[in-house]
């Protein structure tokens, strides 16, 4: 082995090609290679519900999931009629933050608007989130289903009547309330209720179930979450985010769950909690069904139809007699992924922002950056606050790397010259190479460990970075509008690859001609995928890389070794 620090560099270069690659495999659809999800187990079947109990235009078959019985009608959610023929209407309601459309099909959500977030292909529209048509189905929808003694009771086919009142919440005031009501069924009328709030993207929604027959019932309320499995339009081919359903509870914590496992029914997540939460997941945006913490609640996720899915709970509600009613309260959440917003709400929720393996590094990365732009006003500037203060953090431990990177830089022109005179004699080139050294007191692997060890740190920083909804049209300086979106005249792009060759051509040129050349690649490589990449990583990246130039130059200056740029040779 000539030179023990290059070959260090080039497995952790396999081992970046090998993550590539296992990410490039998961954003075309297809099985993680080397770090597949969870343990895929079949999951658990629960009872099926007699088929006595099921309402009209909704399967009877015996298959997964008590949650079969009414997910299985969600094929069919975008027709202007239920089982009943009864025509149905949407109902837009209007708050400072959201835009929210119902329809009286259940009093189903039907689609989302987040007045403060513009769309990122035509940003004189608002984004949306939940939506139902032709080329995209994503919806909120609850209703009941049969408990052990039977019936039929409304579900989210029903076509319910909403009470008059406001539509948009007016200056003044702080809620908004929205009240339907279903017809009789099975001796059951289901009463929702949803109270928006200003400032929230949560929504309180209680549903009241009245016993106006001559029977006791035992309904089960179900809440889910339906939605198709394609990726979010605008999704980069060069880097993947997260898209699906996701589970909290307290005995598995947080699991996402790709749409081809529910497809294949290799799932293995909890299937009954008192707490957490069910959720739809996608880069920078969720929406999520809550309970309160002590409500037992049964967990599923089913494929509905082709491409459509579904994750939801049920939960049971005890003995109604006749004349009696009981109600069950719930959150619907459906906004943007910010931090500190979704820990307020419920325990966990957090984790819809997806940091992955390293979360444990990333949240306290994103607790700074956010301190550092609460005091400057302007997230571009926090990134390089924030980089400012990590590389003064690791400056020992650079300055360690660059002072061997130094020394190995002058004693090249020896181990240059040992190597052409004894180029035919590798036995005796590795044992004058290795006396070289020692003698100058040279480290091969001293400028490694030190980087390795801050490997992780910038790492987390970049999916702090790229999953964070602040970044989303969020402007730096001049021409940089939106740090989520890539430079737009690939400016910054340029930059990051000057300042990438200028750090590269900082450092020792290996003696072996090869290996010169080759140092090149990853680099060169790197610096064109930041060409798609937000604006917002290109600018960490190129802070990163000029603080590193900054510190090697001084520290070369230091040592008696003129810096010197050695441009690459490829004759």
């Amino acid at each position: 082995m000539n030179d023990i620090r290059r070959t260090i560099l080039w497995v952790i270069f396999g081992f970046s090609m090998v993550l590539l690659w296992d990410q490039w495999q998961v954003f075309n659809g297809h099985k993680a290679t080397f770090f597949p999800s969870a343990s895929n187990t079949a999951a658990t079947a629960h009872p099926p519900v007699p088929a006595s109990s099921v309402p009209a235009g909704v399967p009877t078959a015996n298959t997964v999931a008590a949650a079969a019985q009414m997910t299985g009608a969600a094929a069919g959610l975008t027709s202007t009629t239920d089982a009943s023929a009864a025509a149905h209407e949407r109902l837009v309601v209007t708050t400072d933050v959201l835009k929210l459309t119902f329809d009286t099909e259940g009093a189903s959500v039907v689609q989302t608007e987040f007045v403060r977030h513009a769309d990122m292909a035509d940003k004189s529209k608002h984004f949306v989130l939940l939506e139902s048509n032709k080329d995209h189905t994503y919806m909120a929808q609850t209703g009941l289903i049969a408990g052990a003694a039977g019936g039929t009771f409304p579900t989210h086919k029903t076509v319910m009547t909403v009470a008059p009142g406001e539509r948009t919440l007016q200056e003044g005031s702080n809620q908004l309330v929205i009240r339907f009501e279903s017809p009789e069924l099975g001796g059951v009328k289901l009463v929702k209720t949803f109270t928006l709030t200003r400032g929230t993207y949560a929504v309180a929604v209680k549903h009241e179930v009245v016993n106006v027959g001559t029977a006791a019932v035992s309904p089960q309320l179900y809440l889910q979450l339906v939605r198709d499995g394609t990726k979010p339009l605008g999704e980069s081919k060069f880097y993947s985010t997260f898209t699906g359903p996701a589970i909290y509870t307290e005995a598995k914590k947080y699991q996402k769950v790709d749409f081809k496992d529910i497809e294949n029914n290799k799932v293995d997540v909890e299937k009954t909690a008192e707490s957490g939460y069910v959720a739809m997941v996608q880069h920078y945006f969720a929406s999520a069904w809550l309970l309160g913490d002590g409500i037992k609640r049964d967990l599923f996720l089913r494929k509905v139809d082709t491409n459509l899915y579904a994750v939801g709970m049920i939960t049971p509600m005890d003995n109604i007699a006749p004349g009696a009613s009981k109600s069950v309260e719930a959150r619907f959440f459906a906004g943007p992924q910010e931090e500190k917003v979704l820990e307020a709400l419920a325990p966990g929720l957090e984790l819809v922002k997806d940091y992955g393996w390293l979360t444990i590094l990333a949240k306290p990365l994103y607790w700074l950056l956010h301190a550092i732009e609460s005091f400057l006003g302007n997230w571009g500037w926090s990134i390089v606050a924030l980089v400012l203060l990590l590389k003064a953090a690791f400056y020992w431990l650079n300055a360690k790397a660059y002072a061997s990177m130094a020394k190995m830089k002058a004693v090249n022109p020896k181990v240059t010259e040992m190597r052409e005179r004894l180029k035919d004699n590798p036995q005796q080139m590795q044992q004058e190479m290795m006396r070289i050294y020692r003698e100058e007191k040279v480290n091969p692997m001293g400028g490694c460990f030190p980087i390795m060890i801050q490997i992780p740190v910038f790492i987390a920083l970049y999916w702090v970075l790229l999953a964070s909804v602040e970044m989303r049209n969020a402007p730096w300086i001049l021409w940089i509008h939106d740090l989520s979106s890539p430079d737009p005249f690939y400016i910054l792009p340029l930059v990051m690859t000057l300042t990438t060759v200028l750090q590269t051509s900082l450092n020792p040129a290996p003696p072996d001609p090869m290996q010169a050349k080759m140092m090149w690649f990853m680099p060169l490589a790197f610096s064109v995928m930041f060409f798609f990449f937000p604006a917002g990583l290109v600018l960490y990246w190129i802070t990163n890389n000029i603080l590193s130039i900054a510190q090697q130059w001084l520290i070369n200056t230091r040592m008696g070794v003129p810096p010197k740029f050695h441009l690459p040779s490829f004759k």
